[in-house]
């Protein structure tokens, strides 16, 4: 009907945004079943580094506040940290933040229009031992004593009738209660009863002293912005995956060189040195297997020639929609330094980035 030009403006903007929201949570369904498959699995990615909670803690709540908003819903926020030295945790912030995104918008989903949801961050000690806790507590349909023990199971709901009101696959507990665990931590549900709302609390250990933190790996910052002057080669064969790339590395200050084949960018190398390498794996023709044993060839070849400025090996990240550790292991044996799998998030990637390039510099 859009396209068919039938609808005004009005009713333009409203068919939009229900495309987005469906859209949005078609997405949030594929990505809790693929984490479930990870996490059954056993290789569900976590990258861990020393990061300050209370900087996730706080990017989590600007997301869900227009989502409380929408629904009416008062999203009251206490940080007992605010004031205080930053709380240090050895983690991955992406799925921490996932783990907060997750609570909240559970809280707001079984809470009626007008309701309150509550979050609040803390720190408390357990063992002599620092713990950051956080706490979701909402005003909503309550769980029932008998379900408590199971809700944190996989594909458990306490409504699984064809007629519930709230849909979803009963996933996103499971995969909370996975990531906090990885993380040393643990997590609680309680609840007086139906109607009667529910409490989510979360615990995961900190780095307490200064020299626990400055015995842990360095700290890789998640930029906005590139290394100044970083060229990118995407070859990937899907259109619109091409332009999101290069409008996600664009906005975060890098030159995109885009194609969509093996010869296309064998071409391409052949005129010029891209800083890193992104490349899918199922291509027409020629693989990205092909493709990067081909530049490595092309790379060996050109070592010592005086008319290509090829000199080292292209840092280069692999992307695809395989998520076992088998095509991992086999992409980085033909040659790629990085593998990440589809749908990749744009902080995974510009984090990838930035470390093959500080890794190349080294």
């Amino acid at each position: 009907m859009i396209r068919a030009g039938l609808l005004d403006q009005s009713r333009t903007d409203r068919a939009l945004e229900t495309v987005e929201r469906n859209a949005n949570s078609q997405l949030q369904l594929v990505e809790d079943l693929l984490d479930v498959s990870r996490i059954v699995r056993g290789d569900l990615g976590l990258s861990f580094s020393q990061i300050n909670f209370t900087d996730v803690f706080t990017a989590a709540i600007q997301v869900m506040q227009p989502v409380a908003d929408a629904k009416a819903i008062q999203l009251t926020t206490i940080n007992m940290l605010a004031n205080q030295a930053p709380i240090y945790l050895w983690g991955d912030a992406d799925r921490l933040q996932q783990v907060i995104l997750n609570l909240v918008s559970n809280a707001i989903k079984f809470t009626p229009t007008g309701g309150q949801v509550t979050v609040q961050l803390d720190l408390v000690e357990i063992e002599g031992h620092p713990f950051v806790q956080l706490q979701v507590q909402d005003t909503g349909i309550g769980i029932r004593a008998d379900f408590l023990p199971y809700v944190f199971e996989r594909f458990r709901q306490a409504d699984s009738t064809s007629a519930r009101s709230h849909k979803g696959l009963g996933l996103g507990l499971a995969i909370v209660q996975y990531i906090v665990r990885q993380h040393g931590g643990t997590i609680q549900a309680a609840s007086p009863g139906v109607g009667q709302g529910a409490t989510f609390t979360v615990k995961i250990p900190c780095l307490g002293s200064d020299r626990e933190r400055q015995n842990m790996a360095p700290f890789i910052p998640d930029s906005s912005v590139l290394p100044a002057n970083t060229t990118v080669l995407v070859i990937d064969d899907e259109a619109n995956v091409r332009e999101w790339l290069t409008t996600l590395l664009q906005s975060h200050g890098a030159v995109v060189i885009a194609v969509e084949s093996v010869a296309e960018a064998l071409k391409t190398l052949e005129e010029q040195t891209p800083t890193v390498l992104i490349s899918d794996i199922a291509l027409p023709y020629e693989d990205g297997y092909v493709l990067i044993q081909q530049v490595r060839r092309f790379e060996a070849s050109h070592q010592e020639s005086q008319e290509s400025s090829v000199g080292v090996q292209i840092p280069a990240i692999a992307l695809s929609a395989y998520a076992g550790e088998a095509s991992r292991q086999k992409a980085l044996a033909a040659g790629f330094q990085a593998y990440l799998a589809k749908p990749v998030t744009p902080s995974e990637l510009i984090r990838a980035i930035v470390q093959l390039i500080e890794n190349s510099e080294q």
